[in-house]
This record gives structure tokens, C-alpha cells and sequence, in this order.
């Protein structure tokens, strides 16, 4: 077991220090008052081998008494004679002793409970101690804070956008020049990469709409060029109807249309359509936890035909469903996303946090069915007016709650 003392001038700074020389699974064994601050005393690392007995001392061989006029007994042929009996060979096989983990005896698993227990209290505590602070000195600097919590804006970037405009003059300007700040955090392609033409797979979690989308590309580059140079591929083999609503969509669009359902057949399709400058393949919709979506996803890596990904999703989709969603994607390597369903969307902070978090470009947007009209290029600062008029100024919100929200973002942003 690793012991520690730690001094500081207050509990803050000795739970950081704590936290930064043992880690996050310190156990705090005491905290007094000393001249000047506060001390700390912290244990980390069990060492079972401390508590562990010595190791017994090699016992002497038992002396075996020979009697070679005896014969060896025929109903337990694997028994020997010693000093003291007869024993079996079993009975004298060497005892394992049980080896003893001392991270799971009751007593320290009680007592590390009880110290995450009083952690999270004297971090509440400290959240709301500096919630309070920030209100009698920077009661602006809180406002900022509680309009931005408004957006949806997960409470980390919130955090850095309030530290980002300390400089800001009003009120006003500290407002404009954060939403600004946040525009720029959001990657957008910027060029419209269908322009370039090539082959583009779809994919996303079901009831994305990624279907929709496939038709509004297509629409949208049908119409400046050519309704003869774009081609469909449907390798949505799950849900019932799939293939024909992008059949209708085709037949509507006057664009060629097949399907695959191996990686072969998909080649096959793809080598079929090699005089289309663009081609776009609609993939079944799976949830970021289905087993097969490595194999959905695989399907796409046919060789040689430098199949590329966007990744469809919902803005209407709550932020951690997002952030796991962008993650189990992440096999295919998207370049870009397209964000749909803004427009039933009740706050865009979720994914605009999301998007932020894994640095994933946002190449379209979706507000609506029609096609091609509610499709259009990715704009951050477009997106950032549209989650303003969504917000809800952060009045909902109790002290208590951004409290602990400012309290989080801050011991995160420090470790």
C-alpha cells in the first residue's frame, strides 16, 4: 500500500494533487487543519503480498519404515506406508492456498465507498462554492454560463467558451463573440464533395433517413448533371419495403437502381455502373449494438472501388446515443456526416456537442421530406442561429443543477 501526504492551502488543491500523484482511485485516510492549509493523507495500491503469511519452511521428508515382508495393500493400490500409517498419495498432495484479494475485503470496499461518497460531496460542495463565487464577482460571466447551458451545449464547452470571452466588454458582445467561438469549433466540408463524383455508401443507425437523404443527393445532382450520370444501390437486405421505396425513388428520378446483398454481388453491381459519375448506395440501418454491423460495414469494402462513407444522423437523437452511434461508425471511416431531422429537432446541442467531441465533419443538412429542396450544404454559423432559436434561454435550469454542471466541466478540464 502507497501512502502519501499531501499540503495545500485549501481541500480544492490537495484533492488535485491527490488525484494527480495517485489517481482517481486514491483513498483519503485523513484531513486536518495545519498552519497555512490543509493535510491530506492518501493510500493507493493494495499490496496482498504485504498481508500475505511467510511461507511455511520445507517440512523434513517423513522417514518410511520398510517392511519388505508385507505386501503392498490390493484395495488402495496408490497407498504408502509411513511412519505414521498408511496415507493415500492424494492426502499428500501439496495444499494451493487460496490466494486473497485484498481489493475486494469487505471492510475496504465499505471504506473506499464511504471515501467516493464523501469525494462527490466535497466536489458538490466545491461546485456550488464556485457557482456562488462566479455569481458575487462575475454574475455576467453566469448569465453567459446559463445561456449557453440553453443551447444543449454539453457543460465542457460551455466551460471554454465563457473562459474564451473574458475579454468581452457587455454583456452583448460576450454573447456574440461565444456563439461565434462555437461556429468555428464546428467542421464543416465546406466544398460540396458530390461535385467531385465517385461511389458514396450512406450509413447511420435505422430511422436516420438515410433512404431520404439517398434520393435528395441523387435529386440534387441530377439536376446539374444529368439524370444520366447517377446510378442507386441498395444493399438493405433487413427491412421489409426498403428496396422498394428506393425503387420508387428511381423510377421518379429516371435513375438506374440495383441491389446487393454479399460483398460480391456488390462488386459485381459497382463494375456494372463504371460510366456513372456518381454512385450512391443506401445500407440498412442498425443500432450502434447490433452484432452484425461489423458485417454490414464490411460489405463495403469491396476492392478496388474506393467505396467512401458519410454517416447519417439524427439531429433529434439525444447527445450520448450520438457519441456511441459516431463511435461504432467510426470502423467505416467516414469523411463526413449529414445531419438530418433538424427541423423535428427540439434543441441542436446535443449534436453539435457530439460533432465537436469527435472532430466529425458536417457535410449536409436535412430539414424535411421534400426532395431535393430540404437538403442543403453544411453552414456552422447557419447551424449555430438555428440551435439559438431552439434554445430555451437556460431558464429551466436550477442554480443547483449548472452548479454541479460548472463543477464537472472544471475538474474534467483539469484532469
Amino acid at each position: 500500500m502507497k501512502i502519501k501526504r499531501f499540503f495545500a492551502s485549501d481541500i480544492r488543491q490537495a484533492l488535485r494533487q491527490v488525484r494527480e500523484t495517485l489517481g482517481s482511485d486514491a483513498v483519503i485516510l485523513s484531513n486536518k487543519k495545519v498552519d497555512g492549509g490543509i493535510e491530506l493523507v492518501a493510500a493507493i495500491d493494495y499490496d496482498a503480498a504485504a498481508f500475505a503469511p511467510p511461507p511455511p519452511s520445507p517440512a523434513k521428508p517423513a522417514l518410511t519404515t520398510l517392511r519388505p515382508s508385507r505386501p503392498q495393500r490390493r484395495d488402495n493400490p496408490a497407498a504408502v506406508e509411513t511412519a505414521s500409517g498408511v496415507a493415500s498419495v492424494s492426502q499428500l498432495k501439496e495444499q494451493v492456498v487460496p490466494k486473497v484479494e485484498w481489493s475486494q475485503e469487505p471492510v475496504l470496499v465499505e471504506m473506499r465507498q464511504e471515501m467516493r461518497a464523501l469525494r462527490r460531496m466535497m466536489e458538490n460542495e466545491l461546485s456550488g462554492l464556485s457557482w456562488r463565487e462566479m455569481g458575487d464577482h462575475k454574475p455576467e460571466t453566469r448569465d453567459l454560463f446559463r445561456k449557453l447551458m440553453g443551447l444543449a451545449i454539453s457543460p465542457d464547452i460551455c466551460s471554454q467558451l465563457v473562459d474564451s470571452v473574458t475579454d468581452a466588454s457587455t454583456a452583448d458582445q460576450a454573447w456574440r463573440k461565444a456563439l461565434y467561438y462555437l461556429a468555428t469549433q464546428i467542421e464543416t466540408v465546406g466544398d460540396d464533395l458530390l461535385e467531385q463524383g465517385g461511389v458514396f455508401a450512406l450509413i447511420g443507425p435505422t430511422g436516420v433517413g438515410k433512404t431520404t437523404t439517398v434520393a435528395k443527393l441523387a435529386a440534387r445532382f441530377a439536376l446539374r448533371h444529368g439524370t444520366r450520370q447517377v446510378a442507386l444501390i441498395s444493399t438493405d437486405n433487413y427491412r421489409i419495403g426498403a428496396q422498394e421505396q428506393l425503387n420508387t425513388y428511381a423510377r421518379i428520378l429516371d435513375v438506374p437502381v440495383r441491389s446487393a446483398g454479399t460483398r460480391e454481388e456488390l462488386a459485381v453491381a459497382l463494375n456494372g455502373l463504371t460510366g456513372k459519375r456518381l454512385i450512391l448506395i443506401d445500407t440498412a440501418g442498425m443500432s450502434q449494438r447490433d452484432v452484425r454491423l461489423s458485417e454490414q460495414l464490411a460489405l463495403l469494402d469491396v476492392a478496388g472501388q474506393g467505396v467512401r462513407s458519410f454517416l447519417t444522423l439524427s439531429a433529434a437523437t439525444d447527445y450520448s446515443s450520438l457519441e456511441q452511434a459516431i463511435s461504432a461508425f467510426g470502423a467505416a471511416k467516414p469523411e463526413a456526416c449529414i445531419l438530418t431531422k433538424v427541423d423535428e429537432a427540439g434543441s441542436l446541442g446535443g449534436a453539435l456537442s457530439a460533432l465537436i467531441h469527435q472532430a466529425l465533419p458536417l457535410a449536409f443538412v436535412a430539414d424535411g421530406q421534400k426532395v431535393p429542396e430540404d437538403l442543403h450544404l453544411a453552414r456552422s454559423h447557419t447551424l449555430v442561429s438555428k440551435a439559438v432559436a431552439c434554445s430555451t434561454g437556460g431558464g429551466e435550469y436550477s442554480d443547483e443543477y449548472l452548479a454541479l454542471a460548472l463543477g464537472g466541466a472544471r475538474a474534467n478540464a483539469h484532469g
